[in-house]
């Protein structure tokens, strides 16, 4: 039986997992399929601490996974299919595996929600992005469309108008759902027009993005644009299935949690963009996933107490 399983392989879960294997606790990390998160999305990060020229995502991951391991995680490649916090110890089910332990780090993330093309799949990184706040730096006085039409959308057009030229929001429908204020700062954006009724067809490029493919709905008219960079900005989607009905979930499905890192469950504990839908950055995730690692300490030294005076 493990002292603790972390479930994710992202900044938070591989941050958790540093910390506890530095603490001698046992550790088990499954990874889920998609190993690494979100940053496995993005080409260069700037804005992790440590790296002034930059890192590659998937390199950042995989430095930070053999600094787990160097500590002594042991980490299970596959995706969590169920899970039982009724009682402790706490199981966690990979297939038909199980696997036990004392306590639970949940650090699965959110995934962005995307349009669906194939087209845009394959410009993921290079041209198309779902992270104004990561991306924007690398769009320096290029042309730049985000696609949504709520605050996220806004958010992101009136921040990448720092560094774009120009800002095009393209909205399938002929109105924002984005609160009054975020209209009202937007609109009066100087570097910011809109596309009403359009929804983009296809992502168009040769070794990244330089144009996209647009249709009216209401007319039904397709049209090309060229442009340099494709922001989608329609949501996230927690990746928490595996835990309804187990854990206290949002009506977004984000774990609730209290004094950052603790739910609803006492020795279950949650860090990074599963229980955050506001900063979602690697350097807050990998934040949470220390303090997450440092409250496991703490619980476990209790229940060991608690364990030897009865």
């Amino acid at each position: 039986m493990e002292d603790l399983i972390i479930i994710g392989s992202g900044p938070a879960g591989l941050s958790a997992a540093i910390y506890a294997g530095r603490d001698d606790i046992k550790t088990l990390v499954i990874t889920g399929t998609t190993a690494g998160g979100q940053l496995l999305l993005t080409t260069t990060v700037e804005n992790f601490p440590g790296f002034p020229d930059g890192v590659e995502g998937a390199e950042l991951i995989d430095l930070m996974r053999k600094q787990a391991e160097k500590f002594g995680a042991r980490f299970v490649d596959g995706d969590v299919t169920k899970v039982d916090f009724s009682s402790r110890p706490f199981k966690v089910w990979v297939g038909s595996d199980e696997y036990e332990a004392n306590s639970i780090i949940i650090a699965t993330g959110a995934s962005a929600k995307w349009l669906g093309l194939e087209s845009e799949k394959k410009f993921i990184g290079r041209g198309v992005s779902s992270c104004a706040t990561c991306d924007g730096a690398f769009f320096k006085g290029k042309n730049v469309i985000v696609v949504g039409g709520g605050d996220t959308a806004l958010d992101d057009a009136i921040f990448l108008t720092r560094f774009a030229n120009s800002v095009t929001v393209v909205h399938r429908r002929d109105q924002l759902r984005a609160s009054k204020i975020m209209q009202e700062r937007a609109f009066s954006n100087p570097k910011i027009k809109f596309m009403w009724n359009t929804v983009v067809e296809e992502v168009k490029g040769d070794a990244k993005v330089n144009g996209v493919k647009l249709r009216n709905v209401v007319t039904n008219e397709v049209t090309e644009m060229p442009i340099d960079g494709v922001f989608i900005a329609i949501g996230n989607q927690p990746n928490t299935k595996p835990f309804e009905g187990q854990i206290q979930l949002d009506e977004r499905g984000y774990i609730i949690t209290h004094d950052i890192v603790f739910t609803n469950i006492e020795g279950v504990f949650a860090a990074g963009d599963v229980a955050d839908s506001f900063y979602q950055q690697a350097i807050t995730a990998a934040g949470t996933g220390v303090m997450a690692a440092l409250r496991v300490r703490e619980y476990l030294s209790k229940i060991k107490y608690e364990s030897s005076k009865s």
